[in-house]
């Protein structure tokens, strides 16, 4: 007779991903800790924003640790790895086909969705291609810091006008 399964959260506990993407991945509390708070907070941090959070929580945890999860989840596909210019990654638990808006403001990353949920219907693409990614990402102002923009502007106006 075989032994019991390690309790979850045990450093040997294996649970099985959900259906959709097969296979079992071993869910070490630390990579645990990491993935809960990426679906916790969905803010798309980067490695040391998630570092510093999990910290809290794990306070042995490395750098060098959250960095392996990271690259665990990424590749069994439970976190997207997003890409910003030359910025750190950042990670993302939204599994949708989705895009990103990146305030050029305050640096915030936040989810797009598309009206119909496939972006492949907005492309002209010739007969016969096959898209195995699209990475869709736009740039502008978000709410908040457009609403500041827009404050400040008037300012500029006056400033200039008591100049001539």
């Amino acid at each position: 007779m075989s032994p019991p399964p390690p309790a979850f959260g045990s450093e040997s506990a294996a649970l099985p991903l959900p259906l959709h993407l097969g296979g079992d991945l071993r869910l070490t509390r630390q990579r645990r800790e990491v993935y809960d708070i990426l679906m916790e907070q969905r803010d798309h941090p980067t490695a040391t924003e998630l570092f510093i959070k999990v910290k809290e929580r794990v306070p042995t945890i490395s750098l060098a640790t959250v960095y392996n999860c990271l690259e665990t989840l990424t590749g069994a596909g439970l976190v997207k790895q997003v890409n910003v210019d030359r910025s750190p990654s950042r990670y993302c638990p939204n599994l949708d086909d989705h895009g990103h808006f990146h305030c050029t403001g305050c640096g915030s990353i936040t989810d797009i969705n598309f009206k119909d949920g496939t972006q492949e219907s907005h492309l002209q693409l010739p007969r016969g291609t096959v898209v195995s990614h699209i990475d869709v990402a736009i740039k502008g102002l978000c709410p908040a810091c457009a609403s500041q923009a827009k404050k400040r502007k008037p300012e500029t106006k006056k400033s200039r006008s008591s100049l001539n």
